[in-house]
């Protein structure tokens, strides 16, 4: 796997370097945090960190706090170290969003491991939500649509519209599969409010809502 910056907080120096010396001989960048405050600094300073490991019992904030602070910006996966063992306290980090949850005394193997897991599943998840197509390119978790490089505003409805024609390429959609499917309900009025939301999305895509093509007496169809 490709080097990754890591951020290890913990308050305990020795923990640091043996994590850190791990780390780094399998080819990770680390930067190290003493205590909750550094690490929230850090992290808001710094824009290419790819993963955290955070210890729970640290002054100034506990790592719950930490990752608190850190969920409200952010989705970087976070590894959480604790000396305790309470299924409650696991509980409590998953709720706030921690992708994994280390008890010590652990294997430093294993933790590196779980680092490669964790950072291969955060590539995949964010590798699915990419949609790039003809010059389209839509960050679903991001909620962003860019035509050629620019970016382009979309109502909740166009957006939800554009996704599912372009998971759909090259299919023939009726209107009433778009709607079952866009609008999540079983539709029995006029259709016309499909029609009305293509022509405002051909319109925002300029060129590229050429790729909509009109399926007369049925739907459509969008093809590159």
């Amino acid at each position: 796997m490709e080097e990754a910056k890591i951020l290890v907080v913990d308050d305990e120096s020795r923990m640091r370097k043996l994590v850190k010396d791990f780390l780094t001989k399998n080819n990770y960048s680390v930067i190290e945090a003493a205590d909750g405050e550094e690490a929230v600094d850090i992290f808001m300073s710094t824009k290419d960190i790819s993963l955290i490991i955070l210890d729970v019992m640290m002054p100034k904030l506990d790592g719950y706090q930490v990752a608190t602070e850190i969920r409200k910006i952010s989705q970087i996966p976070i590894i959480m170290l604790t000396a305790k063992s309470d299924e409650r306290d696991e509980l409590k980090g998953f709720e706030l969003g921690v992708d994994e949850y280390i008890t010590k005394p652990f294997s430093p193997k294993i933790l590196v491991a779980r680092v490669e897991a964790v950072l291969r599943r955060s590539i995949a998840d964010k590798a699915e939500s990419l949609i790039q197509v003809g010059g389209i390119e839509m960050d679903v978790s991001a909620h962003l649509v860019k035509v050629d490089g620019a970016s382009i505003e979309l109502s909740y409805k166009e957006f939800e519209l554009l996704n599912y024609f372009l998971v759909n390429q090259g299919v023939a959609l009726s209107r009433e599969k778009i709607l079952n499917n866009v609008w999540n309900y079983d539709y029995f009025g006029d259709a016309r409010t499909i029609d009305t939301h293509v022509k405002k999305l051909r319109s925002k895509l300029g060129e590229k809502g050429e790729f909509i093509k009109t399926i007369w007496g049925m739907g459509y169809k969008f093809e590159v």
